[in-house]
C-alpha cells in the first residue's frame, strides 16, 4: 500500500548530504538519458494557482503539484513505480522542496564555484535561504558569510541561529546589499525581489552566483551587469528559463547573451561542458527549480521511510 509522509517525516528522513547527491545523480541519469523532466505548468482560477511539474528518475516516475492561494501554498509529492504504475507515496513537499532547491545550488557551486570558496554573500533570511547557506558549506569550507536583508531583525536572527547550526563563526548582518557581495568568493541570491537586488559592479572577480529565487519572467534578482559580466550561464533546464527566467530572458532580448550560450547544468556535472576554466571568471548558475530534483528527493525519502517503518499506508 502506498504511504502518506508528513513534513515532519520528510524532516526526519531527508539529510542535506542524501538531497545533494540525490540531486546530482539526477542529474547524471537526465545526461545519459535514464531522466526525464517536464517543465512546470500553471493553471489560474479564481484567485488561486496550482502548479504541475513532473519527471521521472530511473525506475521512479513523479510529479509535484503545489497551490497557491490567500498568500498560503501547498505542496505535494505523488511517486510512482515506473514498471507496475503503482502509487508508491504521497508526499508533503514543502520541506522537500526547500531541501531539493538548496541540494541544487551546493551542487552547482560544486562544479562552478573556486575550489577554495571561503566567503559568501547572501541576498535573502527567510526559510529557503537556510538550505542554499547549507548546501553551498556542505561543498564548500566556508567560515565567513555576509547576510543582507531588508529586515534588520531577520537578517539578525538568521546569523544567531544559522552560525550556531552550521558552526559557522564568521556569520555577520549587514546593513547595504553592496556589502554581502563585497569580496565573496559565492554569492547567493533567493528573494522575491521584482527588482534586483544584485549588481554585476559588486562582484569580485572569480565569483560564483546562485541566482535562485525567482521563476518568473516579472522577477529579476540580478541586473544586467550581472549576466554580462558572467563567462558561463547554466540553469537547471534550459526550456524552463526560456518562460521563467527574467534575469536571463532581459538580458537576451538586449542582446547581451544568447540561449545558445546558456548551458543545463547536467551537462556540468556530467563532464560534457567545462565550466569554470580560469579562477578570474564570474560563473552564475540561474536556479528554477525541476521536477527530477522533487522525484530524486522524494525517492530517498521514501526509501528511507520503508527502512524504517516512517509513515502511514493508505
Amino acid at each position: 500500500m502506498p504511504l502518506y509522509l508528513t513534513e515532519q517525516d520528510v524532516t526526519d528522513l531527508l539529510t542535506m548530504p542524501d538531497a545533494l547527491a540525490a540531486v546530482e545523480s539526477a542529474f547524471r541519469s537526465q545526461l545519459s538519458g535514464e531522466a526525464t523532466n517536464e517543465p512546470r505548468r500553471r493553471v489560474r482560477a479564481r484567485g488561486a494557482t496550482l502548479h504541475v511539474m513532473s519527471g521521472a528518475v530511473g525506475g521512479l516516475l513523479g510529479f509535484k503539484a503545489y497551490t497557491v492561494a490567500g498568500g498560503k501554498a501547498r505542496f505535494h509529492v505523488s511517486l510512482y513505480d515506473a514498471t507496475t504504475g503503482e502509487l508508491l507515496a504521497l508526499i508533503e513537499a514543502d520541506r522537500l522542496g526547500q531541501m531539493r532547491t538548496g541540494a541544487a545550488s551546493g551542487v552547482a557551486t560544486k562544479y562552478l564555484a573556486a575550489g577554495d570558496a571561503r566567503l559568501v554573500g547572501l541576498y535573502g533570511a527567510g526559510w529557503q535561504a537556510r538550505t542554499q547557506l547549507e548546501a553551498v558549506a556542505a561543498v564548500r569550507p566556508v567560515d565567513a558569510v555576509a547576510v543582507y536583508s531588508r529586515s534588520t531583525e531577520r537578517r539578525e536572527r538568521f546569523c544567531e541561529e544559522m552560525g550556531a547550526r552550521l558552526g559557522i563563526a564568521g556569520m555577520r548582518p549587514v546593513g547595504r546589499p553592496e556589502e554581502a557581495a563585497d569580496g565573496a568568493d559565492v554569492v547567493i541570491t533567493i528573494t522575491s525581489a521584482r527588482e534586483p537586488v544584485l549588481r554585476g559592479a559588486w562582484l569580485k572577480p572569480g565569483a560564483h552566483v546562485n541566482a535562485a529565487g525567482g521563476n518568473s519572467l516579472l522577477r529579476r534578482e540580478l541586473d544586467d551587469d550581472v549576466v554580462r559580466r558572467a563567462s558561463f550561464v547554466a540553469v537547471d533546464d534550459r526550456g524552463q528559463a526560456r518562460v521563467e527566467a527574467g534575469e536571463l530572458f532581459a538580458a537576451v532580448e538586449k542582446g547581451l547573451l544568447t540561449w545558445e550560450q546558456v548551458h543545463e547544468l547536467r551537462y556540468v556535472v556530467g563532464g560534457a561542458v567545462r565550466g569554470r576554466t580560469e579562477a578570474s571568471e564570474i560563473t552564475l548558475f540561474k536556479s528554477l527549480g525541476v521536477a527530477i530534483e522533487d522525484v530524486a528527493a522524494a525517492a530517498v525519502v521514501y526509501r528511507r521511510a520503508r527502512e524504517r517503518g516512517a509513515g502511514k499506508e493508505i
